[in-house]
């Protein structure tokens, strides 16, 4: 019998306190950022970064990583 697929998981973070009419765009392995105020998506942006690192030291990406231990990371480095 064939195994069943797990889906990826794919983060997308969307801003929505832009008062510009700037199209910020952030796209990465196993992320898209949209939207928000420069200070928003660059925090936005910074989390997403610190997350995948700390994925990539334990040898998983955003993709295969399980969808706990990523929203952990995620609210770790929201945090700071």
């Amino acid at each position: 019998m064939a195994k069943a697929k797990r889906a990826h998981n794919h983060l997308l973070g969307i801003g929505f306190d832009a008062p510009d009419q700037h199209k910020r765009i952030t796209r990465g392995e196993g992320f898209n950022l949209v939207g928000g105020s420069e200070t928003t998506h660059d925090r936005m942006t910074e989390i997403v970064i610190k997350t995948t690192e700390d994925l990539s030291r334990k040898g998983r990406t955003l993709s295969d990583a399980h969808p706990e231990e990523v929203a952990e990371l995620l609210r770790k480095h929201e945090g700071k």
